[in-house]
């Protein structure tokens, strides 16, 4: 399943809204990626699932004060 693993955001399910407003169901999918992430304080790159927005985010704030921010165990990090 397409789910990061940082946050754990995973595929919505909504609606698909006709002219006519007609509803059907859709699945609202994640962009999730496969990335090698490097970690400073570690000295060595994470293999990860990530969404394209945490990519963003880790190249602003840092990959540890972001994954802190949502309650993400770094291993090999006390």
């Amino acid at each position: 399943m397409a789910k990061s693993d940082i946050t754990g955001k995973r595929k919505l399910k909504g609606n698909l809204v006709s002219h006519s407003n007609i509803k059907t169901k859709r699945w609202q999918n994640v962009n999730v990626r496969e990335r090698r992430v490097w970690v400073p304080e570690l000295g060595r790159y994470l293999s990860l699932t990530v969404t394209t927005r945490d990519i963003r985010s880790i190249d602003k704030i840092g990959f540890v004060a972001y994954a802190k921010k949502n309650g993400f165990k770094v291993p090999g990090l006390a």
